[in-house]
C-alpha cells in the first residue's frame, strides 16, 4: 500500500480509539470492559509508532526522489572543465646603479584544462609576460604547455604534446608560491633553462615504494641560433641576466616553435620521495643538435651534442626547509665553430655548471599566515670549459652598454657566486609577499634590492 494510503487508514483507527474513550473519568467498569479498554490503549500506541515510522519513509522517499531529479539534469561542459593560473610582479632595486630601478608586472598565466574520460585529459598554460605583448613593445604572449594525458593503468601515465621538462625543483613548480627569493635562483635559470619545454612523448609513473620516474623523446636544441657577435653586452643588470636568454641553452631552446626536428633527444629522470619530507632526485638529457653554419670552404664534420644532467635534495622536518641542486651541461664538437670566429666574445662552450645550497625556517605559522626568512648560496658558470679558443673575449673598461648615448658600464662576466637573503610571508598558501637582497662577489654592479608578490591558484 502506498504510504499516504496507509496513513490515513491508521489516523482513522486513532480516531475510532479516542472516540472509544470518555475523557471524563469512568465509573467503575466490568473486568471484561476495562480489559477491552486496556487493548485499545496498547493499540493505539502501536498505531502511533508505526505513523512515525510511516512519515519517516514518506520523508526519506520525498528525498529520494529529488535527489533523482537533480541528478538527471543535462551535463555541462563545465563539469570536466578545470582552471588554474599564477602571477608575479616586482620591483627591483640595483643598490649601485639606481638609476636602473624597475617595476613590472612579469608575468601572469593562465591555465585551462579539460577531462574527456576518467583516462584522457587535456592541460594547457598561456603566459603574458611583461603587460603588453605587442610588435612594438618589451612583452610576450607563450604557450607554455599544451599537452594530452592517457593514463591505461593506475601506475603509468602517457603524456604528449609540449611540456615541461622533468628536471629540478622548479621548471615543473615554478609557481612564485613555490620558491624562496622574489626571481627564480640562476642555477635554475641559466643552467637549467627556466620553464624548459619541449615537445614529445613523456611516460611517468609512482610507484609503491615512492619512487617516481619519468621517461621521454622529445625536440632538442638548435646550435644554429648562437650568435658569436655582440656588439653591446648582453645584459647590464641582475634582471636582465635572467631574462636575456644568452644562457648556453637559453639561447639555442626552440620551446616548440616550428622546431628543427631533425634530431630527437632522449631523457629520463627519478625522485624518491618514499620518507616524509625527504626528496632526492635526479635527471639527465641527450641529443644531438642542429650544427652551426659551416664556414665558407671549411665544412664542420660530426655531431653536435647536447648533455645536460643534475642531481637534487630536500629535506622538510618541521619548519626547517634545506635544499640543494647541482647542474651541468656539455656540448661536444664545437672546437671548428669557435676556431671560425676568434675573438668572438660568446663563443660556445664546451661545459657549464652550477649548483645552489639553500635553508629557510618557518618563525610564525597561524592558520592563514606564514613567515619564512631564508639564505641561499649559489654558483653558476655559463662557460666553464671551451674548445677552439680561450675562451670569450671581452674589451676592457667602460664600454657603452647600449645604443642610448652616455650609457656605459663594464662587459660583464659569465660566471658569478652569489648569495641571497630574504623572507617569504604567506597570506594563506596561494598568495605571499616577498623581499631579497643579493650580493654579487664578481659582478658587482649587479647586486640589488628586489620586492614581490605572487599568486597561484
Amino acid at each position: 500500500m502506498h504510504p499516504s494510503r496507509l496513513l490515513g487508514a491508521l489516523a482513522a483507527a486513532l480516531a475510532a480509539v479516542a472516540r472509544a474513550e470518555d475523557p471524563t473519568p469512568p465509573a467503575p467498569a466490568p473486568a471484561p470492559l476495562a480489559e477491552e479498554v486496556r487493548k485499545l490503549t496498547e493499540r493505539q500506541a502501536e498505531l502511533e509508532a508505526q505513523v512515525k515510522e510511516l512519515r519517516a519513509q514518506s520523508q526519506a522517499s520525498e528525498e529520494a526522489r529529488a535527489q533523482a531529479s537533480e541528478g538527471a539534469r543535462p551535463p555541462s561542459v563545465f563539469d570536466n572543465l578545470n582552471l588554474w593560473g599564477y602571477g608575479e610582479l616586482y620591483y627591483t632595486h640595483p643598490v649601485k646603479n639606481p638609476s636602473l630601478s624597475q617595476a613590472d608586472l612579469y608575468r601572469a598565466v593562465f591555465g585551462i584544462g579539460y577531462r574527456f574520460a576518467d583516462w584522457v585529459s587535456y592541460n594547457s598554460e598561456f603566459e603574458v609576460e611583461h603587460t603588453v605583448a605587442s610588435a612594438t613593445d618589451v612583452g610576450e604572449f607563450e604557450v607554455e604547455q599544451f599537452y594530452l594525458d592517457f593514463v591505461p593503468t593506475s601506475f603509468l601515465t602517457v603524456t604528449a604534446g609540449l611540456f615541461l621538462m622533468p628536471f629540478g625543483f622548479l621548471n615543473e613548480h615554478h609557481e612564485p608560491t613555490n620558491f624562496y627569493g622574489v626571481q627564480r635562483n640562476f642555477v635554475e635559470t641559466l643552467i637549467i633553462p627556466s620553464t624548459w619545454r619541449e615537445g614529445g612523448v613523456n611516460l611517468h609513473g609512482d610507484t609503491e615504494l615512492g619512487i617516481g620516474w619519468s621517461v621521454g623523446l622529445s625536440t632538442g636544441f638548435d646550435l644554429s641560433r648562437w650568435s658569436f657577435s655582440q656588439e653591446f653586452p648582453p645584459y647590464a643588470t641582475a634582471l636582465n641576466l635572467e631574462a636575456s636568454d644568452v644562457a648556453p641553452l637559453q639561447a639555442v631552446h626552440q620551446e616548440l616553435a616550428l622546431a628543427n626536428a631533425q634530431y630527437l633527444s632522449q631523457y629520463g629522470a627519478v625522485n624518491y620521495h618514499g620518507l616524509p619530507g625527504l626528496l632526492l632526485g635526479a635527471a639527465v638529457f641527450t641529443g644531438d643538435a642542429v650544427k652551426v653554419p659551416s664556414p665558407p670552404n671549411a665544412p664542420i664534420s660530426g655531431d653536435e651534442r647536447v648533455w645536460l644532467w643534475e642531481g637534487h635534495a630536500r629535506f622538510t622536518p618541521g619548519r626547517l626547509d634545506l635544499s640543494a641542486l647541482y647542474a651541468g651541461g656539455a656540448i661536444t664538437n664545437v672546437a671548428a665553430a669557435n676556431a671560425a670566429n676568434p675573438g668572438s666574445p660568446n663563443p660556445i662552450p664546451s661545459r657549464f655548471y652550477g649548483y645552489f645550497l639553500q635553508a629557510a625556517y618557518t618563525v610564525w605559522q597561524t592558520s592563514l599566515f606564514r613567515l619564512s626568512p631564508f639564505a641561499r648560496f649559489e654558483t653558476y658558470n655559463m662557460g666553464s670549459l671551451y674548445e677552439g679558443t680561450p675562451g670569450p673575449t671581452l674589451p676592457s673598461g667602460s664600454v657603452p652598454l647600449s645604443a642610448a648615448p652616455g650609457v656605459t658600464g663594464s662587459w660583464p662576466e659569465n660566471h658569478d657566486t652569489v648569495w641571497t637573503l630574504g623572507a617569504s610571508f604567506y597570506v594563506t598558501p596561494h598568495v605571499v609577499v616577498k623581499a631579497d637582497y643579493q650580493l654579487f662577489v664578481v659582478n658587482t654592479g649587479f647586486s640589488r634590492f628586489d620586492l614581490g608578490l605572487g599568486l597561484s591558484y
